[in-house]
């Protein structure tokens, strides 16, 4: 209940909030759409084909399915059924891993700025929330986070990797040092969206530490490089007890349209990564070589998005830009000099190019 409370509260102005700078603007027809982080390819030709072929019998509600999609969710990253929870795109699972974890006594611990989701549903509930501060790389001071987790004599560390929206990482040796220094009754949240999408092999995912059933829950979600923000789906994965305390707030049920998509997209998966994966790096590349020449300062991007310091206030180019056919990110307080990027299409890239130093040079 306490999940579904937040969840009617905070979603609805999260939700909002990725369209904030559009509003009392004519939106052009051709607006190139740069604000929210989404897979401008959509979902593969395959999850196409099978919501297609799924679309007559959806007014069913094939309960006898799930068993079997979730399994296959499960063993495409190594996990048994038990292992794992689904739900609305990682949001919901985030929300529940929030509601069950942190208390009036223990907090919610992250970097600030983050996700905001897990941090509103924290405070919506009445949880106590500590944000530390991102070190001069942007990246997540761990020691701190695992200094404010003993204080607080435990807690929920969330850590999202690579951060939305400085799209900065933790490494693999950072994630190790932070699960082997865990104080009593702290949980450690790893939201993964963005993993597939970096580059660096010093970065790892974090779901062989609930295979060796450490205090650890990881977020997936099939929004972003899979292309379906819109059909919801996603997961968490944890130790079977874990999950089963989980599974207790959950619908643990999507539709089946978005489930045959994920199905179908899993098995196409070792072809389909790599493909949108090296397509997005040649696009991002294309853009940091454009600010470089230009003098434009950026935190080096690891996921689908990137910001660019401005050197002045963002909002001007917030406001400005979706006027003049582009849409970007909202603000990201207190980084109030950067504009949160997300890497649409060759094409939207060229658009946006155009407007920004329109925009930049006054």
């Amino acid at each position: 209940m306490g999940a579904a409370a937040a969840a009617a509260r905070v979603l609805p102005e999260a939700a909002y909030a990725q369209r904030a700078a559009v509003r009392g603007v004519v939106i052009p027809q051709d607006m190139v759409w740069l604000n929210a982080n989404e897979n401008p390819a959509g979902p593969p030709d395959c999850s196409l084909d099978a919501m297609r072929a799924v679309m007559t019998n959806s007014g069913r509600y094939h309960y006898n399915e799930f068993g079997g999609i979730y399994s296959a969710i499960a063993k495409s990253e190594g996990l048994t059924a038990d292992q794992i929870v689904a739900g609305a795109g990682s949001s919901e699972v985030l929300h529940i891993a929030v509601d069950l974890f942190t208390s009036p006594t223990k907090p919610l611990i992250t970097v600030e700025p983050a996700y905001e989701a897990p941090r509103d549903v924290a405070r919506t509930l009445g949880r106590p929330v500590i944000l530390t501060k991102l070190r001069e790389s942007y990246t997540a001071d761990i020691g701190k986070l695992i200094e404010e987790a003993d204080k607080a004599h435990g807690g929920l560390i969330y850590l999202c990797n690579p951060n939305n929206p400085t799209s900065a990482v933790t490494t693999a040796e950072e994630i190790d040092w932070v699960v082997k220094n865990l104080p009593p009754n702290t949980m450690l949240l790893v939201d993964e969206a963005y993993l597939h999408y970096t580059e660096r092999p010093d970065v790892k995912s974090a779901i062989p530490y609930v295979q060796q059933g450490k205090n650890v829950i990881v977020t997936r979600t099939f929004s972003k490089i899979y292309g379906m923000a819109g059909l919801r789906v996603g997961f968490a994965a944890a130790r079977p007890d874990i999950i089963e305390q989980m599974t207790r707030l959950s619908l643990n049920v999507i539709s089946i349209v978005s489930a045959r998509a994920v199905v179908a997209a899993l098995a196409d998966r070792e072809k389909l990564l790599p493909a949108r994966k090296s397509s997005l790096a040649k696009t991002r590349g294309a853009l940091t070589a454009w600010l470089h020449e230009r003098n434009v300062n950026f935190i080096e991007p690891n996921a689908n998005f990137l910001m660019i310091d401005v050197g002045r206030d963002a909002h001007e180019f917030i406001t400005k830009m979706p006027a003049m056919g582009v849409a970007v990110g909202r603000p990201f307080p207190p980084l109030d000099n950067m504009l949160r990027v997300t890497i649409g299409t060759d094409a939207d890239m060229a658009k946006f190019r155009e407007v920004f130093w329109k925009v930049y040079k006054g």
